[in-house]
């Protein structure tokens, strides 16, 4: 089994309940090149239909320039709630907006300079 994000292919390497692990081209022994994938299904309680989580995780290991270590892991962890019930349409339009987010100018200067306030 396989997932494809952009042009590069992640290969299922672990499974557990629950949980899957990818690999990536790049992985070694000590160079991380991982995606998970992992779910929690809804609990429900008399007066609440409960929701459904999940989360993606990827961890890649980055040569640093100007640092005390020569390398360094990156995350990029992503996790959504979505409650039982919901609309199709309302979670592709909401996974949508995000990820225009996420590959915004916005996000990138977010995450390379911890701003905050636009």
């Amino acid at each position: 089994m396989a997932l494809t994000i952009n042009a590069k292919t992640f290969t299922a390497d672990s499974f557990a309940t629950n949980q899957v692990g990818y690999i990536g081209v790049g992985k070694t022994v000590s160079v991380k090149d991982d995606v998970y994938l992992k779910r929690t299904a809804p609990k429900p309680t008399s007066v609440f239909s409960g929701v459904g989580r999940t989360t993606a995780k990827m961890t890649r290991t980055l040569t640093l320039t100007g640092a005390l270590t020569p390398s360094g892991d990156t995350i990029c962890e992503i996790n959504v709630s979505v409650p039982v019930g919901y609309a199709s349409g309302d979670v592709d339009t909401l996974l949508n907006d995000m990820g225009a987010f996420l590959a915004s100018a916005s996000f990138k200067t977010h995450v390379k300079s911890q701003q905050v306030s636009y």
